[in-house]
């Protein structure tokens, strides 16, 4: 826990975190300053809520010389480590952390932790409704829904705390050893913020490596980079597959898809899982119900609730959600497909011709991964975005591309080159930001579109 009576604590970012931050630090007795690049008119209701707790802002800019007399710096998730002044602080060893970090040190329950560059918040999700199900009292937080820091108190109260936690925040959080770490899938991400994929995979294996030796490290052995990442780790590790290629042969601790079925056996036991009435399809969501009932039972869980548990749950939204089915043709919201991995999971989910909506703001990412791909599945590619002339100079000979200027113009045109069995599929493989508020407001100016389509009666 940090000692901060009487002591100068720098908060960087106001977001939902951020604001929890600065009411935490100020009711430990912390003299706390605020800092965002935002204006007070743009942050709104964001610096009304935690006026009252005597926080100092500092707001439009990035002042430096707030970190000069800092003891502690607490930045929310999209602040960069390179902002000015961060350097400095660090050099001059001043904790530089995350706001879970503050919480982590009050949490007593165990704590269940999940991460990996795709499928982190349905699995966290997944989790909770499992644990649900079997009457198990718990809490579900991070990096979705509620701050670590607002939980605490309930956190205490439950058995168990479900945490989806990002790169960013296992970066900045340096107490977080879970009894229970998830390592879902590594693909190429946020290059824009850790500069190289060895630094990426390096921040998402220190979760596993960061555990006690008693902790158990839920893992995709069908992911060199995840296998190959976490070799050193020194907790228990037990490996899953999806793909039921590697483990479904291999005797003791095991999570794998074999005959339409997820099996796991774990601590002697096998239980088996018959996918009947699941909602969730698709090789990326067999990998997340495996990492989730190894998760549930390891929390106490009954296997015929976690049964029951898979059958009632329902996919998230943005996520290979379908949308509607006009005159034949099927369209999915996949907005959430922030990444080049993302896509590719869900490009081979479809087995129909798929005309592809993409674009956006890219993240420094590579997307010449995804040229395969496009050439054999997508029929016709529509580019949204900064990121679009890029994408057409990578695309531009596997497959025709049109540009277009908004979500409405891209789904018109997306009609205009299907035919009935065919799919149309918003998965962006960049950020939102140029263009949208964040991931699920594209989304729903997608399914927005879409239904303007269906009201015309198609294109």
């Amino acid at each position: 826990m940090y000692d901060m009576k009487d002591k100068n604590v720098v908060v960087v970012g106001l977001g939902k975190s951020g604001v929890s931050a600065c009411r935490y630090c100020a009711l430990k007795g912390a003299r706390v300053f605020a800092s965002d690049l935002r204006s007070a008119k743009e942050l709104g209701d964001s610096i009304s809520s935690i006026k009252d707790v005597g926080v100092h802002f500092s707001l439009g800019k990035n002042d430096e010389s707030l970190f000069l007399n800092a003891a502690l710096v607490v930045i929310s998730p999209g602040v960069s480590l390179d902002l000015p002044g961060l350097r400095e602080a660090m050099e001059r060893e001043v904790p530089i952390v995350g706001e879970m970090e503050l919480a982590i040190s009050e949490i007593k329950k165990p704590i269940v932790a999940v991460t990996g560059t795709n499928g982190k918040t349905t699995t966290t999700s997944l989790i909770g409704h499992l644990l649900e199900a079997s009457g198990i009292k718990h809490v579900v937080g991070g990096n979705i829904g509620k701050p670590v820091i607002d939980m605490i108190d309930d956190a205490n109260g439950s058995e168990c705390a479900v945490l989806e936690v990002s790169s960013f925040q296992i970066d900045t959080t340096p107490s977080l050893k879970p009894q229970i770490g998830v390592l879902l899938n590594i693909s190429q991400d946020h290059l824009d913020r850790h500069k190289t994929m060895d630094s990426y995979v390096a921040s998402k294996a220190k979760l596993f490596h960061q555990m006690a030796r008693e902790g158990v490290g839920i893992y995709n052995a069908a992911d060199d980079r995840v296998s190959q990442s976490i070799l050193d780790a020194q907790c228990v590790l037990i490996p899953f597959d999806a793909t039921g290629r590697i483990l479904s042969r291999k005797k003791g601790k095991r999570a794998c898809f074999d005959d339409g079925d997820l099996i796991v056996k774990i601590n002697g036991d096998e239980h088996v899982y018959s996918m009947e009435n699941v909602s969730l399809r698709g090789l990326h969501n067999r990998e997340n119900m495996l990492a989730a009932i190894c998760a549930a039972l390891l929390c106490g869980a009954d296997s015929a609730e976690i049964q029951s548990g898979l059958r009632s749950f329902k996919a998230l939204a943005h996520r290979m959600e379908f949308v509607a089915e006009i005159e034949g043709v099927k369209y999915f919201n996949d907005s959430k497909g922030t990444n080049v991995g993302a896509v590719i999971r869900a490009l081979e989910d479809c087995a129909e011709p798929v005309v592809l909506i993409a674009g956006g703001v890219s993240k420094g990412a590579d997307f010449s991964g995804l040229k395969k791909l496009v050439r054999e599945r997508v029929k016709h590619l529509i580019l949204i975005g900064e990121s679009a002339s890029e994408m057409e100079r990578t695309f531009e000979n596997c497959t025709s591309i049109t540009h277009t200027r908004s979500m409405d113009e891209a789904v018109k045109k997306a009609c205009q080159f299907t035919q009935p069995g065919d799919v149309v599929l918003l998965s962006p493989a960049c950020a939102s930001f140029d263009m949208f508020d964040d991931y699920a407001h594209r989304g729903r100016a997608f399914v927005n579109a879409v239904e303007g389509l269906k009201k015309s009666e198609g294109c």
